[in-house]
């Protein structure tokens, strides 16, 4: 038996983006496969990965900061990190660049952890990954979470293979309220708008709003936002979920309407079809919906994707596309005609690397750039060869270093 570790410590979104390398590892010839994540994610993390064995830690929520809160966190998980560090694991998947998860790789033979590893006092990142943080400043071109952390295995699965395609379940519409990242996310009266359109292409009779319960009152303000005869049919359900009635009812559902959240990769993973809203620093190519069958309006402007964290001088002007109202139009024709200014429609496709999105409307002016990326990236990872070109020789300056090329190992690159 052969035991393979990997080691996510994010949140929702990612827990669930996660699973084309584990069903990789899970589809090796006597693997057991063990997952690490955060304590608050345990009940998720089995409800999605049953065939996983699940070692819960706290790795968030200690409303501490800095040396005190991973201090609390080392002292608290001692019995988790024991099992692990007593288990003969052939390689250890450590995702996160952080500085518990470099401590978490202390535990184990620095030469067995790909990612992000400890060696000899040092914080060590291996070839993949140190290749990411150098395209990332080519955001537009990159490749969807899913596919970059399977990207760690060579024998990776077919990426059409992760999740069913997506189909209407019959259970109505689901709205999710907002994502973390407020700037991700649409005004409440927006967002009734769209899910009244919605609801006149489908005929549904059931609406369901989704959410934490610090959601519960845009919740409230769409209900007050929606049409008498669609209000006496939703119900606010935002903080009245757990994980397993959320489960249940995004499984259950016809369309799931949504910024980029982790709800909506729960719903790729079941095969619900979605609506996503993508906006600010939310980018499709990076973190859109897994699967076929699923739909993105992505806002674009010379700024996007942005970061986050930075405050935005142009007060979030790439809500304005959403708020035309021609994009009602194409919400409800999908005809490219009626695409406003600042707005793509993007149907999801695979490709030979993974998940790719393809333009109904709108254009998309990286996709040439995008492709040749992803030609790129292919013939790296797979070693087919599909001969030089002059952006191959460009990618290679920009991507690798001497010593990628140099090591017997991947663990050559010290982020310190």
């Amino acid at each position: 038996m052969k035991h393979y570790l990997v080691i996510q410590l994010a949140r929702f979104g990612d827990l669930i983006q996660t699973k084309r390398l584990l069903a990789t590892l899970c589809a090796r010839e006597d693997a057991t496969v063990h997952l690490c994540v955060d304590a608050s994610l345990e009940a998720l993390a089995r409800l999605v990965y049953p065939g996983v064995e699940v070692h819960p830690i706290m790795a968030h929520g200690t409303g501490l900061n800095g040396r005190e809160a991973t201090l609390r966190v080392l002292t608290n998980n001692r019995r988790t990190f024991d099992a692990l560090a007593s288990t003969d694991f052939e390689t250890v998947y450590n995702l996160n660049f952080s500085g518990l998860n470099f401590r978490l790789a202390a535990l184990f033979d620095p030469d067995r952890v790909e990612g992000y590893a400890w060696k000899n006092g040092q914080e060590m990142t291996t070839t993949w990954p140190a290749m990411a943080m150098r395209w990332t400043n080519y955001r537009r071109i990159g490749m969807n979470l899913v596919d970059f952390w399977a990207g760690y295995c060579p024998d990776r699965i077919a990426p059409d293979t992760v999740n069913p395609e997506a189909t209407p379940k019959g259970g109505g519409i689901g709205v999710v309220l907002a994502g973390r990242e407020s700037r991700r996310s649409l005004p409440a009266p927006l967002l009734a708008r769209m899910t009244s359109t919605m609801a006149g292409i489908r005929a549904s009779n059931r609406i369901v709003l989704l959410g934490g319960q610090s959601e519960h009152k845009a919740g409230q303000e769409v209900l007050k936002n929606l049409p008498t005869g669609l209000s006496d049919k939703t119900e606010n359900l935002a903080g009245k979920t757990d994980w397993h009635s959320l489960t249940d009812i995004v499984g259950s559902l016809d369309v799931l309407l949504t910024p980029d959240t982790g709800t909506m990769h729960l719903a790729a993973h079941l095969g619900t079809p979605v609506t996503a809203f993508f906006l600010s620093s939310a980018w499709c190519f990076e973190t859109g919906p897994y699967g076929r069958g699923h739909t993105v309006y992505q806002a674009v402007r010379d700024c996007l994707p942005c970061l986050e964290s930075a405050p935005c001088p142009l007060d979030i002007a790439c809500l304005g596309g959403f708020a035309d109202p021609g994009f009602q139009r194409l919400l409800a024709t999908r005809n490219p005609s009626r695409v406003p200014e600042g707005i793509i429609g993007f149907d999801s496709y695979f490709d030979n690397l993974g998940q790719l999105y393809v333009p109904f409307a709108g254009e998309d002016v990286n996709a040439p750039q995008r492709n040749e990326f992803r030609r790129f990236l292919h013939q790296y990872q797979s070693g087919e060869n599909l001969g030089v070109t002059h952006a191959d020789h460009v990618f290679a300056h920009q991507f690798f270093m001497e010593k990628d090329w140099m090591a017997d190992k991947q663990h050559v690159n010290s982020i310190g």
